[in-house]
Parts: structure tokens; C-alpha cells; sequence
């Protein structure tokens, strides 16, 4: 979930805080973005403000609003990355386990599982966006969205293909278990409730096939 930041120079208004160039180039977008994401996630969105975004990416401020209007676009644009990734696990894991829905179904969960259970991981970016953001218009509201309902649908979609009895039960019990766990963890640690999200999961699957 961190992200590594590399620093680059843009010239005399937008100089590294070394003074001295990097061994390699990184464009000044890249390095907000990814300063943005390390920050944002684990300190925050609402305690980071765009001065610290730009010194952690050896920018400036003016620059950081060259490439985003807004710290709220920057903050919806962080959360699409988040968003982005997740949305390719599922190409992966149906590239893996091609015409197998339950296979695809059972990996993703193991998938997030060890997500979960990631020592670096805060949880969610964009859950624990959706808790710091609850203005209905703010920009990465619809990112968040989005990205919940999306997965639903696809967790739907697969407990349907696999045959599972009341598959919309089903798809949300698991996409509920998850979302508890990832909250859970950062309660009670590695030894409560999160750590049960595999089995309870799989009980359930089992509980439903025909």
C-alpha cells in the first residue's frame, strides 16, 4: 500500500530539496501522485496539506496545482489509482482461472485475505476515505462509489456463474466480511475476527452450493 517516493528536478522553480539531481528522471505528476498516496494513506487525508504533499515530492506548490486544480482532485486522483489496481486483480485472477468461477471466486478472497493481513496495510484507502469524506459532492465520493459497487458486481457475477444458491446473499455476506475485517484488524490485531475471513467465507460458499 506505500508507495516509494523518488524526487527529480524541474528546473530552478522546482528543485529538489538535496539540490542535486536524481539518477533518474521521474515526471513531476508521478512524484505528487505518489508522494499524495504515501501520505494520504497513512497519515490521512484531512491531517495532509499540499504543502507537505509538495516538500515530500520535491516540488512546489505551484507545480502541484499545474498538474491538479484542487487537493480534492488530488485526493479523488489517489484514490482512482487505488482503484485502478484493484480493478485489475480480477483480470488476473480470471486470466488464471479461465471459465472456473469458483476458483476465480475462492482466489480473490485469498487475494484479500493476504491483503488484509499485510503488516503495512491501514486498510482500505478507500474505505477509510469514505469515513473522512462524507460530503455527498466532494469529488472522490464517486470514485469510492464506484469502486464498492463495482466489486460487489463482480463478486455477484461469480457466485451467479458458479451456480451458488441465492447468489446476492452470498456476495454480500462476503463483500460485508471484508470490508469487516479490514476494520477489524486495525482493532484487535492479527488474532481476532479479521483472521477468520478465508474460512467464515468459505463456509458460506459451501453453505450455498447446489
Amino acid at each position: 500500500m506505500t508507495a516509494r517516493i523518488a524526487a527529480a528536478s524541474d528546473g530552478a522553480q522546482d528543485t529538489g530539496m538535496s539540490g542535486k539531481s536524481p539518477p533518474e528522471k521521474i515526471p513531476p505528476r508521478e512524484r505528487i501522485l505518489a508522494a499524495a498516496r504515501e501520505l494520504f494513506y497513512t497519515q490521512g487525508i484531512r491531517a495532509v496539506g499540499v504543502e507537505a504533499i509538495a516538500e515530500a515530492a520535491q516540488t512546489n506548490k505551484m507545480t502541484l496545482y499545474r498538474h491538479f486544480s484542487s487537493k480534492d482532485e488530488l485526493v479523488a486522483e489517489y484514490l482512482r489509482s487505488f482503484a485502478s489496481e484493484e480493478e485489475a486483480v480480477w483480470g488476473c485472477i480470471a486470466a488464471t482461472h479461465p471459465g472456473d468461477p469458483l476458483a476465480q471466486l475462492k482466489t480473490w478472497i485469498h487475494r484479500m485475505a493476504k491483503d488484509v493481513a499485510d503488516p503495512d496495510s491501514r486498510g482500505c484507502a478507500l474505505a477509510n476515505a469514505a469515513v473522512q469524506l462524507p460530503e455527498a459532492g466532494h469529488p472522490a465520493r464517486c470514485v469510492i462509489e464506484n469502486n464498492k459497487r463495482t466489486h460487489r458486481a463482480h463478486v455477484l457475477a461469480l457466485c451467479r456463474e458458479a451456480g451458488l444458491r441465492d447468489p446476492d446473499l452470498v456476495a454480500d455476506g462476503i463483500f460485508l466480511m471484508l470490508e469487516g475485517a479490514r476494520v477489524n484488524i486495525q482493532s484487535e490485531g492479527h488474532g481476532g475476527p479479521a483472521c477468520r475471513f478465508v474460512a467464515l467465507s468459505e463456509d458460506l460458499i459451501a453453505s450455498h452450493s447446489r
